[in-house]
C-alpha cells in the first residue's frame, strides 16, 4: 500500500506534469534551478572546480556548501507554509534556488557567478510564466468598459479582479478566481478582471465613492485634494474610484473588490492608513468567507428569477353582463 498510494498519485498528476514540461518556462527553470548542482556532481564538469574538502574532492560538497544548501531548504519550507496551489510551491522553490546557485558560483568563482547571473537575467528577459486558460465565466474589461459595465445594471452585483500579467501572486490566482467564476455565476452575480499593468489609468480614475450611514463604504478615504488630471472634489466625498497601486512595493496585486449597484462595497486586501496592503491569503475558502459568496448567490438567484420568468399578466377580470332593468322589460 505505501507503494501503491504514491504511484497513483503520479499517475493522477502526469496530466499536469505533461502539460508543464510542454512549455518550456518550467524545464528551463529547472535547469537553472538545478545547475550548481550538475555542475558540482557531474563528472566531466566538476573536475577542476576549486573545493575547501579535506580529501580535495571535486566532485563533492564542501561544509560550507551544505550549510548553504541547508539554509536554502528553511528558507523553502517557510515560504510553501502559506503556498496555496502547486504553481506557487514550484514557483519558490525555483525562486530560491536561482538565489542560491549564485551565491554558490561566485563563492567558487566570479567568472561563473557573472555568467549564471547573465543566464538568469536572460530567461527573466525572454521567457514568461504561462498564463491560465483554463475555462472560466469571466468578462474582461478595457479601461473603456469597466465603468460603462457597472453602471449599465446596478442589480447585477460584480466581483472584479484587479491584476497584472507579470505578478506572481496574480498567476497564481487565476485558476482560483476562475473556478469561483465556475461555480457562483449567474445573471446577478458575475465576475470581472481588468488588467492594471495594460490599462494603468483604471487604477488613477476619479469616481465617487459612497457614504452610508456608519461612514465610507470601502477602507480608504475619499481624501481632498483630487490628484493632478482630475477634477477637485467636492467636501471630500471624491478621489480614485479603484485606487490600486501597481507598484510590487505595495503588494496590492491581485486586488479583488466587490461591486453593488455600481458602488464599491469591500475590496481585499484592505489599505491601511499609510497606502500599504494589510497581508491576506488569497485561498478559495478565504473568499468564499470574507465575501459571502453562498449568500451573495443565493441572493442573485432569487432576484433573477422574475427577470427571467418576464412579468406576470395580470388575470382577466370577467366582465359582468348588463342585467335588463324593469323598464326595458
Amino acid at each position: 500500500m505505501a507503494v501503491v498510494a504514491p504511484l497513483l498519485a503520479l499517475l493522477w498528476g502526469l496530466p499536469g506534469l505533461c502539460r508543464w514540461l510542454a512549455q518550456p518556462y518550467y524545464p528551463l527553470s529547472a535547469l537553472l534551478a538545478a545547475a550548481f548542482l550538475l555542475v558540482r556532481k557531474v563528472p566531466p564538469l566538476c573536475r577542476g572546480l576549486p573545493s575547501q574538502r579535506e580529501d580535495g574532492n571535486p566532485c563533492d560538497f564542501d561544509w560550507r556548501e551544505v550549510e548553504i544548501l541547508m539554509f536554502l531548504s528553511a528558507i523553502v519550507m517557510m515560504k510553501n507554509r502559506r503556498s496555496i496551489t502547486v504553481e506557487q510551491h514550484i514557483g519558490n522553490i525555483f525562486m530560491f534556488s536561482k538565489v542560491a546557485n549564485a551565491i554558490l558560483f561566485f563563492r567558487l568563482d566570479i567568472r561563473m557567478g557573472l555568467l549564471y547571473l547573465t543566464l538568469c537575467i536572460v530567461f527573466l528577459m525572454t521567457c514568461k510564466p504561462p498564463l491560465y486558460m483554463g475555462p472560466e465565466y469571466i468578462k474582461y474589461f478595457s479601461d473603456k468598459t469597466i465603468d460603462e459595465e457597472l453602471e449599465r445594471d446596478k442589480r447585477v452585483t460584480w466581483i472584479v479582479e484587479f491584476f497584472a500579467n507579470w505578478s506572481s501572486e496574480c498567476q497564481s490566482f487565476a485558476p482560483i478566481f476562475a473556478d469561483l467564476s465556475l461555480k457562483y455565476n449567474c445573471s446577478g452575480l458575475q465576475f470581472g478582471k481588468v488588467d492594471v499593468g495594460r490599462y494603468t489609468d483604471v487604477s488613477t480614475r476619479c469616481g465617487e465613492c459612497s457614504v452610508g450611514k456608519l461612514g465610507l463604504l470601502w477602507g480608504g478615504p475619499c481624501v481632498p485634494p483630487a490628484p493632478s488630471g482630475c477634477p477637485r472634489v467636492t467636501a471630500g466625498l471624491s478621489s480614485h474610484r479603484y485606487k490600486v497601486s501597481t507598484s510590487p512595493l505595495t503588494k496590492q496585486l491581485p486586488t479583488l473588490i466587490l461591486f453593488q449597484g455600481g458602488t464599491e462595497i469591500m475590496r481585499r486586501p484592505q489599505i491601511d492608513k499609510k497606502g500599504r496592503a494589510v497581508s491576506w491569503t488569497f485561498s478559495e475558502e478565504n473568499v468564499i468567507r470574507e465575501f459571502n459568496l453562498n449568500e451573495l448567490y443565493q441572493k442573485a438567484k432569487k432576484q433573477s428569477k422574475p427577470r427571467e420568468e418576464g412579468p406576470e399578466e395580470p388575470p382577466a377580470v370577467p366582465v359582468a353582463a348588463p342585467q335588463e332593468t324593469k323598464k326595458d322589460k
